[in-house]
């Protein structure tokens, strides 16, 4: 059984919560196959990324990209309260060109290894009344309601976008509980399309098979083995939606044959890799 749990599931171009938590819930590691943009509005949390951990403060707004694994850690029973959105990477890509890319904010926190974004000064900012008003469009039903808020929903991403790039935030500092382990987080992640297993990673990071397994599955809930598998057809993923073929997407992922790797696609994504390629020219 695959111990990563896939949370949330996103039909449309965007999706918006304002959730709260009363109570000192747990939560547990899980990815998403789009993007996740958390504003914290009050509680006592810490966010756990990719084997990062980030103090949080209200208003701190959190950037997790499509496949990274991600969980809130409560630390009292402060009411936890957010705006949470979720956003196909598609759509995303779809306002990329040479004059503006919506995505910018989240490659200006991977260099600066940073999921966490702090404006200097939030409340009455620019992002701040975009924001609002994209949460009040939540109960608009009214004429163009979807249009409405989709065009509420641009405005928000370009004022995010015009502070990341307007170093009108801060990148805020991490801390790791396992400095291997992260290490070797960033080291699978970065070598996806190579030969990648325990004995690799083991000799690499002069571990024993033992001790690199048990800490790995200690620190993350997953298995080395389940980790490497999801990261790359997440990768895939990404890769069909591009428009490279499908076979050369299968052994630029490490699959060694076609049928190996579309059995573990579809058990992982429920649908067949060329199934992802028809929806996408329909669209």
């Amino acid at each position: 059984m695959n111990p990563y749990r896939k949370a949330g599931y996103l039909h449309s171009n965007f999706k918006m919560f304002h959730l709260t938590d009363t109570e000192r819930n747990r939560f547990s590691c899980h990815y998403h196959d789009f993007y996740k943009i958390l504003l914290l509005l009050s509680g006592d949390v810490t966010y756990h990324i990719e084997g990062r951990a980030y103090e949080l403060l209200p208003n701190d707004i959190v950037l997790v990209h499509s496949g990274e694994v991600h969980k809130p850690v409560i630390n009292s029973c402060s009411p936890y309260e957010r705006i949470i959105l979720y956003v196909a990477p598609d759509f995303l890509n779809a306002y990329l060109n040479e004059a503006y890319d919506l995505g910018l904010c989240f490659a200006r926190a991977h260099k600066e290894q940073s999921h966490v974004l702090r404006l200097r000064s939030f409340e009455g900012s620019r992002l701040h009344t975009a924001a609002r008003a994209l949460e009040n469009s939540i109960a608009d039903r009214g004429y163009a309601a979807e249009l409405y808020r989709e065009s509420l929903f641009l405005t928000f991403m370009i004022e995010l976008n015009r502070a990341a790039l307007y170093d009108d935030v801060s990148y805020i500092s991490n801390t790791a509980s396992n400095e291997t382990i992260l290490s070797i987080l960033e080291y699978i992640n970065g070598h996806l399309t190579e030969e990648l297993d325990i004995d690799h990673l083991a000799e690499r990071f002069f571990l024993s098979r033992y001790y690199l397994m048990h800490s790995f599955k200690e620190e993350t809930g997953y298995t080395i083995g389940n980790y490497i598998s999801a990261k790359r057809l997440l990768l895939a993923k990404e890769l069909i939606l591009t428009g490279k073929p499908i076979t050369e997407v299968c052994y630029a992922c490490g699959y060694k044959n076609y049928s190996t790797f579309s059995r573990a696609y579809k058990k992982h994504f429920h649908e067949a890799p060329k199934s992802l390629r028809t929806t996408t020219k329909n669209i």
